[in-house]
């Protein structure tokens, strides 16, 4: 029986897990029951939101720890959950993958609902897909059998079969995967799971897939998972893809006990699947949803946040609408730089020699990151570090505790654990036993395997540091236990060397310096990327990419792609609005302006509603860009005809001219000169000059 002490300290422990949390964060952390959608800009501590919720949940009383599932997209992300709910003296709740959560489910549930032994998972589609090219007699190159990989994982995940994927595949634009007409792929896709069930095999998408279908068919089944969890909490929602959404539904029932966090302009897997209209459309969808916004920055300095901001000024569609201005809540740092260099080798050794300059100041290697949009870029940038001295890791590729050095070298320890006398130095006996398998105290000069294979034992060498400097007498039983958990959480050691990384595999990570490489048109945005949608989600990219700092940003490009090559390159259209020298520079560094000052004068509240105000534009018109607007309809669509034909004229997309939101915002302001049009948001000093008087003629028309 719990008595009056317990309760008390049960109040006390709760009321303690709010300590340090600001308003909103606090919001999402009380606001206990589903539905709760929480909007999270990059570095405003969404992680910290939703543990929190949790462990005040169940310190309150109103979570059992076992009855609350938390989803989310990695292995890692999952397993720094698990820490801070730990650390929060939580224990016993489910923080894992869609993939994880869905496995777990199969292999219970697989013999009384389908019967037998679940078929065997494979760790690859590559040999499946090689084996249906082989039967349709279609060339299986390398290249090939990834790009139809990727696309019969995409069939998977956006609930496509054989039968409808070419309809499928045309509405989405999917083009040619693999060089192949779309029929020939749905054939292909068809061969696929011939070769699946001959050789008694399911693949990651096929867990989720037998999952949704024996919740779907069996009742009982999914009374029993739905008993079992009662409190769901989803992470980057905007990647939930149509499968994972179609799972988490039936996860869920007819409850609504579901918390959902993510952010519209961090969406940069929709080639995978990934869609964020389940996040966009969750308030429709969930009716007297609450909506919580977190734009307070705790990332990044005010010049980074300012930065970011504007790289996302200029978005168009649906998601530009749903973007949130963050707040910078750190001390300024320097101002981001942009540079210009003749060729490729020469933006790599520029960016080296920085690089090699700031460690030799005192800069760890571990806090700086370098970023490129394919992974080809690298090769240069490796070549440059190593030439200056400079240790690096190349992300993104095998998972750390995969990696066969590493699961040997975990061997080689928990042997010599037998041995090991009481009292030894845990990081000099560590080394002693790794150089058996190959550390050596100087990292090798060559690239490739040799030097990964190295930085992979130094990571284990550089744990056994610091868990021998946070806790004193740790021994290599210690060591060893340390690295079961980890391994367990897929949570990878860092090693201290410059981190090269696609701006993909970056997401979810964060440096004190970031250098994004390879800034030109063509590469950001890449040069397939055609359409609107896909051209905003390369800007996207470089929003994520920038996000990624705490303190600093250096953008560069390359004009030429060899030495002495044609300087044919041009910096991406997504700097025209960041770089000083450009007009829109001093637009950008209005808009900081413009929010620092919004921070110091308090809330804006939207007229219609009620609710504080967070973006620019918004407290522009001041209502929520969800709220019914007050402009007149004759006069926008005069707007939308002029801009069509000056887009029409100059040979360029309309929203180059005027975004639709800029649109609504000149119409609802109806600015009498061009004092008060420059005063809208998207509308530049370069803009102003160009369209200004033409946009005033057309407001006076009527």
């Amino acid at each position: 029986m719990t008595t009056v002490p317990d309760l008390r300290r049960s109040a006390a422990s709760a009321d303690s897990v709010l300590e340090g949390l600001d308003p909103e964060q606090r919001q999402v952390a009380t606001t206990l029951d589903g539905p709760v959608c929480v909007l999270a800009g990059a570095g405003t501590g969404k992680t910290r939101a939703i543990t929190h919720r949790i462990a005040y949940g169940v310190h309150s009383g109103a979570y059992v720890p076992n009855r609350v599932l938390a989803v989310t997209f990695t292995a890692r992300a999952a397993g720094e959950m698990r820490t801070r709910l730990r650390d929060l003296g939580v224990a016993g709740v489910q923080a894992r993958t869609f993939h994880a959560a869905a496995l777990r489910q199969l292999q219970f549930f697989w013999p009384q609902a389908i019967g037998g032994t679940l078929p065997n998972l494979a760790e690859h589609k590559a040999p499946l897909v090689a084996d249906a090219c082989n039967r349709l007699r279609l060339q299986s190159d390398r290249a090939r059998v990834r790009d139809l990989a990727a696309e019969v994982e995409w069939t998977k995940v956006m609930l496509v079969d054989a039968d409808d994927y070419v309809a499928a595949a045309t509405r989405a634009g999917r083009g040619e995967p693999g060089g192949l007409d779309l029929a020939t792929v749905a054939r292909l896709v068809r061969t696929y799971e011939e070769v699946k069930t001959d050789r008694a095999v399911i693949d990651f998408e096929d867990v989720l897939l037998l999952t949704a279908g024996i919740l779907d068919e069996r009742p009982e089944v999914a009374a029993t998972v739905r008993q079992q969890y009662r409190h769901f909490v989803v992470d980057e929602y905007q990647d939930v893809s149509p499968l994972q959404q179609r799972l988490l539904d039936l996860w869920l029932g007819e409850r609504e006990d579901l918390c959902v966090v993510g952010d519209a302009s961090q969406t940069i897997y929709s080639f995978a699947g990934a869609t964020p209209e389940h996040l966009l459309d969750f308030p429709r969808r969930h009716p007297g949803a609450t909506v919580v916004r977190l734009v307070r920055d705790y990332r990044s300095t005010p010049e980074v946040v300012g930065l970011a901001n504007s790289v996302l000024s200029m978005a168009t569609g649906r998601h530009a609408r749903a973007r949130l201005e963050l707040i910078a809540q750190r001390p300024s740092g320097p101002a981001p730089t942009f540079t210009a260099y003749d060729d490729d080798v020469a933006e790599a050794a520029g960016v080296a020699a920085r690089i090699a300059a700031e460690v030799r100041a005192g800069r760890s290697a571990k806090d700086v990151a370098v970023l490129f949009r394919t992974n080809g870029q690298s090769q240069a940038l490796e070549s440059a570090l190593a030439d200056a001295g400079v240790g690096y890791v190349v992300r993104g590729g095998e998972r750390f505790f995969s990696r066969k050095e590493v699961r040997d070298a975990v061997v080689l320890l928990r042997g010599a654990t037998r041995a090991a006398l009481p009292g030894h130095d845990l990081g000099a006996e560590t080394r002693a036993v790794l150089t058996s398998a190959g550390w050596a105290e100087r990292a090798p000069s060559a690239a490739g395997s040799v030097r990964e294979r190295w930085e992979s034992l130094q990571a284990l060498v550089v744990l056994a540091d610091e868990l021998a400097a946070t806790r004193p007498g740790a021994q290599l039983a210690d060591l060893v236990e340390e690295l079961t958990e980890r391994a367990s959480a897929q949570h990878a050691p860092t090693v201290d060397g410059v981190t090269l990384a696609s701006f993909h595999a970056a997401k979810g990570l964060e440096w004190d310096v970031v250098h994004l490489v390879g800034v030109s048109e063509g590469l950001l945005p890449i040069s397939f990327a055609e359409t609107p949608d896909e051209v905003e989600e390369e800007r996207r990219l470089l929003y994520v990419g920038v996000t990624r700092a705490r303190e600093a940003v250096h953008i560069s490009w390359a004009n030429a792609r060899t030495p002495g090559g044609r300087a044919s390159r041009k910096p991406s259209r997504f700097l025209d609005n960041l770089r000083p020298e450009t007009a829109g520079g001093a637009a950008a560094r209005g808009r900081a302006a413009s929010s620092r000052a919004a921070r110091r004068s308090g809330p804006v509240l939207c007229r219609v509603c009620g609710a504080s105000l967070t973006g620019a534009v918004e407290r522009k018109l001041g209502r929520c860009a969800d709220c019914p607007s007050s402009y007149d309809e004759a006069v926008y669509e005069r707007l939308r005809e002029w801009r069509a034909g000056t887009s029409r004229a100059a040979s360029v997309p309309a929203y180059v001219v005027f975004t639709d939101a800029t649109l609504t915002a000149i119409a609802e302001a109806m600015p009498a000169d061009t004092g008060a049009l420059a005063r809208i948001p998207g509308v530049g000093p370069a803009k102003l000059e160009k369209y200004g008087e033409e946009v005033l003629a057309v407001l006076t028309a009527g």
